[in-house]
């Protein structure tokens, strides 16, 4: 019998915990856990009639860890699966930490107020040690691996697509078919169509600071920033077509340097339609993507938070999106003395997703790899005491598992290259 603590009820977690009804065998009993309990309730409604796992629902605020060390101590899971906001990783963390039980998560650390004094200085000296100024990034959650060794339990970060199954592929790719890898390229394509003039795939507050941010890459042991969307290329992706992409910071490339350091150069890209883009670069203009309170009207309000508030629900798209996601990594490295490249990629249909689900294709590519990782952790497959991202453990049980619940993937030995 296994038991999973579910924290978020955003449309990502509602992929993962249909998946994870989908797995009765591992996940035998799952709470979902939320600050609105009315939306537990309604998944819990949707899906146990279906699944013979068992569903309870709880109200938490996830910024408190008080609250959640109550939840987790009377639930008593064996893993919490962290589908809150990254703000709220550490403080999940340290609940964890404190009950002494599992952690599995799908994005790295952001501070919600970066305006804040303290946080501000340990950020300004990371961007001058380091060389790039997202935001967000794994040192803080790196910081937990002692504590957690300590306390003889697992964190499972960024098992989502990318990070999760890109670094994945990246480990696969190494166990298979490189005897060292030089290049890595991570293109993330989002064919899809919403109707909406603008809207976003995933929570806003995030993409939004995300793709408006200072772009950056690794290359040789070091950092390389540019200026948001500086670095435009053109890929003309399977079952979706020729798309515009350009270059952003993501976090995967932070922990595929750290861990495979034979890498010379690892980018990501994503793709967008000059659409998205002009609307977004007006936004910016007019400051809605700030994060910085402002008074209105006598009531603080932060810019991007009200924008959120009038930008549709994600988690709604799922019925009015068309089209395919394809997400993957090319790989050029040396094998018996060779040079070659290969592409491992995923191609994922909206209107399939929907079918499935009732998500589209984004939150759906994030959902299953989060189940796959829990149900990983859970089985004791991906389980040893530490900090740990996705790369660092056997790809080949989350590969099979990505073929079996819903994403399959393809080889392609002979690929065009990103110049």
């Amino acid at each position: 019998m296994s038991r999973l603590l579910i924290i978020g009820c955003g449309g990502v977690a509602g992929v993962a915990i249909a998946k994870c009804c989908q797995r009765s065998d591992v996940f035998t009993e799952i709470c979902i856990a939320s600050r609105t309990k009315s939306k537990c309730d309604a998944v819990k409604e949707k899906l146990q009639g279906t699944t013979s796992t068992v569903i309870t629902t709880a109200q938490v605020n996830a910024d408190s860890k008080e609250e959640l060390v109550a939840l987790i101590n009377s639930y008593k899971p064996q893993a919490v699966l962290n589908l809150a906001l990254p703000y709220q990783d550490l403080t999940i963390m340290d609940a964890c930490l404190e009950t002494k039980v599992d952690y599995i998560d799908t994005a790295n650390y952001e501070p919600e107020d970066t305006g804040e004094p303290v946080w501000r200085k340990e950020y300004e000296k990371r961007c001058k040690e380091k060389g790039f100024t997202a935001y967000f990034d794994y040192s803080y959650q790196w910081a937990y691996d002692k504590k957690f060794k300590d306390a003889g339990i697992t964190a499972l970060l960024g098992t989502g697509f990318d990070p999760g199954v890109t670094s994945v592929f990246t480990a696969y790719a190494k166990k298979h078919y490189f005897d060292e890898i030089h290049y890595v390229d991570i293109l993330d394509c989002n064919g899809g169509d919403h109707g909406y003039p603008f809207a976003t795939n995933f929570n806003p507050e995030i993409n939004l600071r995300e793709v408006s941010a200072n772009g950056s890459y690794w290359e040789n042991g070091h950092w390389v920033e540019t200026k948001p969307m500086e670095i435009k290329r053109e890929f003309d992706f399977a079952q979706v077509g020729k798309k515009d992409m350009y270059l952003l910071h993501h976090e995967e490339i932070e922990s595929l340097a750290k861990n495979y350091p034979e890498i010379k150069r690892i980018r990501f890209f994503m793709t967008f339609g000059q659409s998205y883009l002009t609307h977004m670069n007006c936004l910016e203009n007019v400051g809605m993507l700030s994060t910085e309170p402002v008074m209105y009207e006598g009531k603080e309000i932060v810019p991007i938070q009200f924008l959120k508030a009038l930008l549709p629900d994600p988690a709604s798209l799922g019925p009015r999106t068309v089209g395919k996601t394809n997400i993957g990594c090319i790989f050029t490295g040396i094998k018996d003395g060779k040079e070659k490249s290969i592409y491992i990629y995923n191609v994922c249909d909206h209107q399939e997703c929907y079918k499935e689900v009732g998500s589209q294709a984004v939150s759906y590519t994030t959902g299953v790899p989060a189940m796959i990782g829990a149900s990983l952790v859970l089985q004791g497959i991906w389980k040893k005491p530490g900090v740990y991202n996705v790369e660092e453990f056997d790809p080949d049980p989350y590969m099979d598992a990505l073929n079996k619940y819903g994403l399959p993937w393809v080889v392609d030995e002979n690929p065009a290259l990103v110049e």
